[in-house]
């Protein structure tokens, strides 16, 4: 039986990384793809293979595809699309080159990859697209506008194209995480200096008393995190099963928002939001 392959993005750290390495375990050819090169390199030497792919970049989206359609013989039965950033920040003090900056990873590059792999799974006759949202794709917290703003917009993306591809035999699924062990807070930090100017806002003291605090202060596990693995394992199920479904909710927060989503009148909601 021919091994089967995924590509998958984001693998320096987190649910990439753990992902990439599961899978290998379970017996999947792993293209484990990372922004930087010296990432790539150190996943190398771990044993994964790795191209070079920055969702800014879309040469690196079409060399990287190239790399794994040569190593393949020019198949590809899964995706998962999984790097994305955090930038922290009240939304009046975000900048709109900001905003941008944040989507080209977290949306246009997931879908800049997304329509180049369609055509060669189209042709195979098989796929299955997965995405990586996140539980603030189904309901806010303050201080997250814009990863808020991208996970909501990958929602949309992507249920459109479940709808768009049902009569092909492409797979398109969510995975929604809730609170995962990972690097994304102290990644997020260069963004949130780069693009913030939190000492001339109106919500300065705010910034001091709680913003800043959370991200520069080491602190205790947030309640109801799971480690990476539990992502990997409804990823393996979404990649495994003959019927997936459209979505795969990771940990206790993301199951509770998605009922309360839907069973709360919105200031309810709003109330409990504001208290997080």
């Amino acid at each position: 039986m021919t091994q089967k392959s995924i590509l998958v993005t984001g693998c320096s750290s987190g649910i990439g990384y753990d992902a990439a390495h599961g899978l290998k375990a379970h017996g999947w050819r792993v293209f484990a793809a990372c922004r930087q090169q010296k990432d790539c390199d150190r996943l190398r030497a771990e044993g994964l293979e790795s191209p070079l792919l920055d969702y800014d970049d879309s040469a690196t989206i079409k060399n990287a595809l190239a790399e794994v359609l040569a190593a393949t013989g020019g198949t590809l039965d899964a995706v998962f699309n999984n790097g994305a950033f955090a930038m922290p920040g009240a939304l009046e003090d975000l900048p709109r080159e900001a905003l941008r900056e944040i989507f080209e990873t977290n949306l246009f590059g997931y879908h800049d990859l997304t329509r180049q792999v369609i055509p060669i799974m189209r042709a195979q006759g098989h796929g299955r697209i997965i995405n990586c949202s996140s539980v603030l794709g189904i309901a806010v917290l303050r201080w997250r506008g814009a990863y808020n703003a991208t996970k909501f917009a990958l929602e949309g993306l992507t249920d459109t194209l479940r709808l768009e591809m049902r009569d092909t035999p492409i797979d398109v699924i969510l995975i929604e995480p809730g609170p995962v062990t990972s690097r994304i807070r102290e990644n997020s930090i260069p963004h949130f200096e780069k693009w913030i100017d939190w000492e001339h806002s109106a919500r300065a003291e705010e910034y001091r008393a709680g913003l800043r605090k959370r991200l520069y202060e080491k602190s205790k596990p947030d309640r109801f995190e799971l480690p990476a693995s539990a992502v990997t394992a409804k990823l393996i199920r979404a990649l495994e099963t003959p019927r997936p479904r459209a979505r795969y909710l990771v940990t206790t927060p993301t199951y509770l928002m998605w009922y309360f989503r839907r069973l709360l009148p919105t200031r309810m909601l709003d109330w409990i939001l504001a208290r997080a």
